[in-house]
C-alpha cells in the first residue's frame, strides 16, 4: 500500500509538472489571442480613414474638372487627415502603395506630385496624377477587409511612426507647399493613439500597469508636441525627446505582451 501510494504521488507530481509546463508553454499564444482579436477591432478604422482619404481625392477630381482651385485644395488637405491617421499601417504592410501614393521626398506622383502642382504653382491640369491616386487608394480600400492585420507589424508601425515624428518630420515636415505639414503631424499622432489603445492599451496594462501608465502619457505627451497653432511654435528637441521615449517604451511593452521588441526598419514582419 505504501509503495504505490508512493508511485501514486510521483505520477500525481509528474503530471502536475507536466500541466504546469504546458501551461507556461500556452501562455504566448493565450496572450496574443486578445492581441489578434484587437487588432481585427482596428479594421474598421482603418477602412474609416482610407475611405476618408479615397472619398476627398475624388472630390478633389471633381474640383479640378471645374477648374475650382481653391475647392481642389481644400478636398487635398481633406484627403490627407484619413490617410496619416492610417500611417502606422500603410508602409509595413502595404509599401508599394504607400510608395506611390505618399512618396516624399520624390514630389512626381500621389498626393505631393498634386500637391507641387495645386499649390506650387497653382495648377488644375492634374486630373491624370488625381486618377492616379484615387485608383491607387480604391485599391488599397479593397484590400483593407481581408489583410491579414498581424499585432506585431502593427506595433512595428507605430513605433517607426512615432520615430519618424521626432525625426524628420520634427524639421518642417512632408507637406510644405501646402502649408500642412502640422496638420500631417497631428494626425499621424492621432493615429498613434487610436493603434495603440485600441490594440495593445490594454494588454500591456493587463501585464505591467506601470509601463502602461508610461506608455500612455508618452502619446499624450507626443499630441500635446504638435498640438500647437503654429509649425513655427513647434519644440522640435521636445518631440524628438517624447518620441524616442515613447519608442523606447514600446519595446519595453512588446516582450511582456509575447511579441518582438518593434523594429524601425520598413519591411520587417
Amino acid at each position: 500500500m505504501k509503495r504505490g501510494g508512493v508511485t501514486t504521488a510521483r505520477s500525481w507530481k509528474r503530471s502536475l509538472a507536466s500541466g504546469a509546463a504546458m501551461a507556461l508553454a500556452m501562455a504566448p499564444q493565450l496572450r496574443a489571442a486578445p492581441l489578434e482579436a484587437a487588432a481585427e477591432s482596428y479594421r474598421h478604422y482603418l477602412i474609416d480613414d482610407i475611405g476618408q482619404a479615397l472619398a476627398g481625392a475624388r472630390l478633389l477630381r471633381e474640383r479640378l474638372a471645374a477648374h475650382d482651385a481653391a475647392g481642389a485644395r481644400s478636398a487635398w488637405v481633406a484627403a490627407r487627415v484619413g490617410w496619416e491617421r492610417s500611417e502606422v499601417f500603410t508602409s509595413g504592410f502595404v509599401p508599394e502603395l504607400d510608395q506611390r501614393i505618399d512618396a516624399w521626398p520624390d514630389a512626381s506622383h500621389g498626393f505631393h506630385g498634386i500637391e507641387a502642382s495645386l499649390f506650387g504653382v497653382s495648377r488644375t491640369d492634374t486630373g491624370a496624377e488625381t486618377d492616379a491616386l484615387i485608383a491607387d487608394l480604391a485599391e488599397l480600400n479593397a484590400q483593407l477587409a481581408h489583410v491579414d492585420l498581424a499585432p506585431q507589424r502593427l506595433l512595428n508601425g507605430i513605433a517607426r511612426l512615432a520615430f519618424e515624428l521626432g525625426g524628420n518630420k520634427a524639421d518642417g515636415g512632408e507637406s510644405r507647399l501646402s502649408g500642412t505639414s502640422l496638420k500631417d503631424m497631428q494626425s499621424n499622432a492621432d493615429g498613434i493613439a487610436l493603434a495603440y489603445r485600441v490594440i495593445f492599451a490594454d494588454a500591456v496594462a493587463a501585464a505591467d500597469p506601470k509601463l502602461a501608465a508610461g506608455a500612455q502619457s508618452a502619446i499624450e505627451r507626443l499630441q500635446a508636441d504638435v498640438k500647437i497653432a503654429d509649425l513655427r511654435n513647434l519644440e522640435a528637441d521636445r518631440l524628438r525627446t517624447d518620441s524616442e521615449e515613447l519608442v523606447a517604451l514600446l519595446q519595453m511593452a512588446a516582450p511582456r505582451i509575447a511579441l518582438d521588441r518593434p523594429t524601425l526598419e520598413e519591411g520587417s514582419r
